[in-house]
């Protein structure tokens, strides 16, 4: 990817945190969606740091788009699985 598309890249998947984690104060079933994302992630990734996060959601979201995923529906699953990952981020793990 290059410098431009990673940034474009970044503003996106923030923004997608940024909605998804705001939407779960609203929606038991996205919040509980997330939550088991969550578990699946501290599995996946111990006790990542905020670097070692920002680095997988940066692989998971390029990979995702690469593929053809454009985000349209927020209980898909990758809208959830950034969702996921921004709000370990914002937490304090």
């Amino acid at each position: 990817m290059n410098g431009d598309s990673s940034e474009v890249l970044g503003l996106l998947v923030r923004d997608i945190g940024d909605a998804g984690v705001a939407e779960m104060a609203g929606s038991p079933g996205l919040a509980a969606a997330v939550d088991q994302h969550v578990a699946t992630l501290r599995d996946e990734l111990g006790a990542a740091g905020d670097d070692e996060l920002m680095g997988y959601l940066r692989d998971f979201a390029e990979e995702a788009f690469n593929r053809g995923w454009w985000p349209r529906d927020t209980r898909d699953w990758e809208f959830v699985r950034i969702v996921a990952v921004c709000w370990l981020l914002r937490s304090d793990r």
